[in-house]
């Protein structure tokens, strides 16, 4: 007789004695007290079967939602349920890579496009111990032409845009800065970033709503996965395959780049000069001078990317995100704000 029995008057399931060898089972139920190990254990299996009934649920509800008759609110009660439980766990980033990954290669086979997809977020890619970068869609097989996708599944992760970051603040993940680095992790020539639309920041729902293209970064996208609605990745994804397939080399004027360098030289060089008249006051001026450093800073460390664009015609993805994070810059402050709450009153 099996471990696993049932009382069909009761409606009741029973267990029978049994023992389990497994590491990761005994780790966890070994951190819980004896007393809650019995309610723990019946969390775990009740979530176990909803897991093994997962099988896109939302999809299909999507698609019969006028056929389903009286049975329908048992299946929306059912799906109510693995929504509460999923979507409050590390359960849906996972699962979120798996369905838009499932999606490209059925919207891909559709549209007889010979692209290839590649779920990678468990892989390292280029920069050390980085695994951003869910998906790597390879262009009409080539490896050379890809488009990197991330994930994102998450109510705390913002817009980032270039134009509200302080690089002198903790560093945090964004979607520009999870955009460039899964581009430059995956050596993409595109990125996409995905947000679901339950599960993402108002700031980026206020901003996108459907799909958005940010110059030199990449695009976000927001799904409804609960809806079976991915047709704003689709577009996304057109989108970043056009820029892939037909993104030339620029001929800069290189005369007129050289103006704005000396421009910001000079600047520099004014700046300089005001913190040479600051220290005259120095004891009154520390706040001044603070934030003259940090100006100093930032125009040397723009004009040193400014310098590499000049040379090479364009920046890559992994300069573009050190430029966006800007961690270099801050690193240097604090050596300089140190030396400056030094000074004698």
């Amino acid at each position: 007789m099996g471990i696993v029995s049932l009382d069909q008057k009761s409606g009741r399931v029973q267990v029978s004695s049994f023992e389990i060898e497994n590491r990761v089972l005994f780790e966890f139920f070994n951190k819980i007290g004896i007393g809650d190990r019995d309610e723990q254990f019946h969390k775990a299996l009740y979530i176990g079967v909803l897991a093994l009934m997962e099988d896109r649920l939302s999809s299909f509800l999507s698609r019969t939602s006028n056929e389903l008759g009286t049975e329908l609110e048992s299946l929306k009660l059912i799906f109510d349920m693995k929504k509460e439980l999923f979507y409050r766990s590390s359960v849906k980033g996972l699962l979120a890579e798996e369905d838009i990954a499932e999606f490209l290669v059925s919207f891909l086979e559709k549209q007889r496009l010979p692209d290839r997809v590649e779920l990678t977020g468990d892989v390292a890619g280029r920069l050390h111990r980085n695994k951003t970068g869910d998906i790597v869609c390879y262009l009409n097989g080539d490896g050379g032409r890809r488009i990197a996708i991330e994930c994102k599944f998450d109510k705390g992760i913002r817009l980032g845009d270039i134009q509200s970051k302080d690089v002198f603040t903790r560093k945090s993940d964004t979607a520009w800065s999870q955009l460039l680095e899964a581009q430059a992790n995956r050596d993409g020539r595109a990125g996409i970033i995905v947000f679901d639309l339950s599960l993402v920041d108002s700031s980026i729902l206020n901003a996108i709503q459907d799909v958005r293209f940010v110059p030199a970064v990449g695009f976000v996208a927001i799904i409804d996965s609960q809806k079976g609605d991915y047709k704003n990745l689709a577009i996304a994804y057109m989108l970043a395959r056009d820029v892939v397939l037909n993104t030339k080399e620029v001929s800069l004027d290189v005369d007129v780049l050289n103006v704005l360098l000396n421009r910001i030289i000079k600047d520099l060089v004014d700046v300089s000069s005001i913190k040479a008249l600051v220290h005259a006051n120095i004891n009154n001026c520390k706040k001044i001078i603070s934030q003259i450093e940090k100006s100093m800073l930032l125009m040397e460390f723009s004009q040193r990317y400014l310098v590499k664009f000049l040379s090479e015609g364009t920046l890559s993805k992994e300069d573009l995100l050190e430029f966006y994070s800007g961690e270099e810059v801050r690193d240097r402050f604090r050596l300089i704000e140190r030396d400056i709450n030094e000074l004698a009153l």
